[in-house]
């Protein structure tokens, strides 16, 4: 079996890490906003200073999904299998996709009445009706993870590395730089990206970056913001030469898919950033209170019902300049995040008392 600097380490959750991941789902209330309130602009025609703006903000978000699954390789390396965890997934999962469009029918925002059988079986079954797609990929991921980790801890560390760099080779590296559309490219919306991600956060915790390791938390977070400013620039130049001949029009749409090399490489420096990062005690507390409501933030504000509701409610269609964006955008981030969390802090608190409450049956 590998050896790893890491195995005598504590499994305890690091209060930097768990704040790198209410920022990670911040960043895709982001992604949401910018997309479900049709704010991106058309990367087929001119853009004015708002469409750069749109897009310079999406660039500095696209990082947060790989970013989530990092940090679930990075702690659940060391993790044993617990069926129970899917099961509460689940249940969390169900929570939202009943209770969501109940509740906004109740007020009005939906027309329960036009709900089909196809409808009420994709609430029933969100993992396997891909309702969320991020859910199904992940409970997924979640579900081999033991496997995943068996491969990680069993596997001499530069026969993983090897492995790595051919699973990015033909994931992240060939749809870079090669500019035709293949047809193996899902963009990162599928659980085998999720597993090279994961494995991806295993390594780390195992071997760390030796490359990233001396670096300080500033210039970790120097590169990271390069590593999306090029990105958005590479967008602008093919966004530049389409206009003008045609050409290259696919990769207007694969630029920002999650398996991008420089996507993958945002992400991998944001996380180097934050597990640099030290907070104080204080802070700290805090962040591991809240963190385990961050999911909940997902699944309120992109369940079916609710997705194309809220960034109307948060003035998407009152955006007329870049300023306006950007404050728009800003308050849609910490309205969102805000309520998603408390919700789910509320879904918590009953989910315990009916656990308490059946375990109180069940011994009677």
């Amino acid at each position: 079996m590998a050896t790893s600097p890491e195995n005598g380490k504590s499994k305890k959750r690091e209060a930097n890490i768990e704040l790198l991941r209410l920022l990670a789902m911040a960043m895709v209330v982001s992604l949401h906003y910018l997309s479900k309130g049709e704010l991106l602009a058309d990367a087929t025609k001119p853009m004015d200073a708002t469409g750069i703006t749109s897009w310079l903000l999406e660039s500095f978000s696209i990082a947060a999904v790989n970013t989530y699954v990092l940090i679930s390789g990075y702690f659940m390396v060391h993790s044993s299998f617990k069926p129970m965890r899917l099961v509460k997934l689940w249940l969390q999962v169900l929570f939202y996709t009943i209770l969501t469009p109940v509740v906004l029918g109740l007020l009005g925002f939906v027309d329960l009445s036009q709900y089909s059988t196809y409808d009420f079986l994709r609430n029933l079954l969100p993992v396997n009706m891909l309702q969320y797609w991020f859910i199904s990929a992940y409970f997924l991921m979640v579900l081999v993870s033991p496997l995943l980790n068996a491969a990680v801890k069993n596997l001499p560390q530069k026969e993983l590395g090897l492995i790595l760099l051919l699973l990015l080779g033909m994931e992240s590296l060939t749809k870079t730089v090669i500019p035709v559309r293949l047809e193996l490219d899902n963009l990162g919306y599928d659980c085998f990206w999720f597993m090279v991600v994961y494995l991806i956060g295993a390594y780390i915790r195992l071997y760390g970056v030796p490359l990233l390791e001396n670096r300080k938390s500033g210039f970790l977070f120097g590169l990271y913001a390069c590593t999306c400013l090029l990105l958005m620039g590479l967008y602008q130049v093919i966004h530049l030469i389409y206009l003008k001949n045609g050409s290259l029009e696919h990769m207007l749409g694969t630029t920002y898919g999650y398996n991008h090399l420089l996507v993958i490489l945002a992400a991998v420096l944001l996380f180097a950033t934050f597990r640099k990062m030290q907070l104080r005690e204080g802070v700290g507390n805090f962040i591991l209170k809240i963190s385990p409501y961050t999911l909940g933030v997902y699944l309120l504000h992109e369940q079916l019902s609710m997705r194309y509701l809220w960034p109307k409610w948060l003035f998407c269609e009152k955006v007329t300049g870049p300023g306006i964006l950007v404050l728009y955008w800003a308050i849609a981030i910490v309205v969102v995040m805000a309520a998603g969390l408390l919700v789910d802090a509320l879904r918590a608190l009953v989910f315990e008392k009916v656990e308490v409450l059946g375990k109180r049956l069940l011994k009677k």
